[in-house]
């Protein structure tokens, strides 16, 4: 299964936060960013919330297709490793 949002922006992070939340707790392990195009800063707050939700699950999230621009992002605050 795989969860494919298509904006993560401050004014709807908290929705995407709470879908993939409960997608992972349904046991998906993939969250497809291909078609995400708008995101800001609060993304790579939901990208951790995330991570963080699988690990305590011990599931391996797979983030597909990273946008380069949320991946400059998350380098720029030096969390890309834990993405």
């Amino acid at each position: 299964m795989s969860f494919a949002p298509t904006s993560i922006t401050m004014s709807d992070a908290a929705t995407a936060l709470r879908n993939g939340l409960e997608a992972i707790g349904r046991g998906t392990a993939t969250i497809d960013l291909t078609q995400l195009t708008q995101f800001d800063s609060s993304a790579v707050s939901t990208l951790l919330a995330w991570q963080r939700a699988a690990d305590e699950k011990n599931v391996r999230l797979q983030l597909v297709g990273l946008p380069s621009g949320l991946l400059s992002l998350a380098q720029l605050y030096g969390v890309d490793a834990l993405l």
